[in-house]
């Protein structure tokens, strides 16, 4: 009994030491497995985080206002939200800006803007949004800018409202230089979006075609008229006459309220004194001494549109500049 005794007592101590060992086999196999399950699945997880926006997410773009919108949507598409901080119509050269400009740009991946020191809003605007991520897009980079062309004359003693102190900002009047801001904003979304790369690379190729084609039509429809002299209201169109070979020959500086008697006989010898074929006004502009102006020098009063007004649809930009190019052709006959 007693010899029984122990073979029972060994045999629990064999089964004890060999359900130990199986119990730690499988402990390290299934640790095993939860390693390599582990280091499989951490590759696509370092990968998302290097990611600047989710695959499921746009991006979100801001625009200072209406040509660099039109441009940037065109580019864009339906591959990111574009939304616009200046409203059409408003004058951008003295715009303030408002608690929502601060929180579009807050939340915002990219703020394209025209450069130039066109918007000078800008700044303490980004400043106060604080959004370290922003990428901000140039759209005039390498473009070299104007100083003036023409003389700007004055016609009162007022203070001029705004200056060009990095020449002159209106460079999207210019087809030409329109392409190279499509150019300068695809790559800008690029290197942002890679993701969409194909989308904003056709687009833009599809856009400066268009923008081809219209630097086409204003060569071939001025050219008849190199003789055309104009004067202007606002200094927006010195790239557009260096490019087709037409001379503006002054800026004439009007304010539209406060004008003594001298203030308007200055405005007509001034411009009796350039004896040009035509006077151009912009859209919205209801100047009442513009219209006197061109009634008492018996020239008539066109507009050019500087499309800081207008339609959000990117293809208005061509609606607009072929107006601009018929309101050319006949005022320059």
């Amino acid at each position: 009994m007693v010899i029984l005794a122990g073979k029972t007592h060994k045999m629990g101590i064999l089964s004890l030491i060999t359900l130990l060992i199986f119990s730690t086999v499988v402990g390290c196999k299934q640790s095993n497995t939860n390693q390599r399950t582990n280091y499989v699945q951490s590759p696509p997880a370092q990968e998302a985080a290097s990611t600047p926006v989710e695959s499921s997410e746009k991006i979100k773009i801001v625009t200072t206002f209406l040509p660099i919108y039109l441009f940037t949507k065109a580019v864009a598409g339906d591959a990111a939200d574009v939304t616009i901080l200046v409203p059409p119509g408003t004058e951008v050269h003295e715009y303030q800006a408002t608690p929502e400009n601060v929180k579009a740009i807050a939340t915002a991946n990219v703020l394209v803007k025209n450069g130039l020191g066109l918007e000078e809003f800008l700044e303490g605007t980004v400043k106060n949004a604080q959004n370290p991520q922003l990428t901000e897009i140039d759209a005039s980079k390498g473009i070299k800018p104007l100083n003036e062309i023409s003389p700007i004359e004055t016609t009162t003693t007022k203070e001029k409202e705004h200056e060009h102190t990095e020449g002159n900002p209106h460079v999207w009047l210019d087809p030409v230089m329109a392409k190279q801001q499509v150019t300068n904003i695809r790559d800008g979304l690029i290197a942002v979006d890679p993701r969409n790369k194909t989308t904003y690379e056709a687009n833009a190729a599809a856009y400066i075609q268009k923008l081809e084609t219209l630097n086409s039509e204003f060569q071939q429809s001025l050219q008849k008229t190199p003789n055309c002299t104009f004067i202007t209201f606002h200094d927006a169109y010195p790239y557009l006459a260096q490019r087709y070979n037409i001379k503006q020959v002054a800026v004439v500086e009007i304010p539209e309220d406060q004008l003594s008697p001298a203030d308007v006989q200055n405005a007509v010898n001034t411009v009796k004194k350039y004896q040009v074929k035509a006077l151009f006004s912009e859209p919205g502009v209801d100047n009442k001494l513009l219209k006197s102006l061109s009634k008492d020098l018996n020239l008539n009063l066109r507009t050019l549109d500087s499309l800081e007004t207008g339609e959000t649809n990117p293809q208005y930009y061509f609606q607009a500049m072929k107006a601009n190019l018929q309101t050319l052709q006949t005022a320059c006959k």
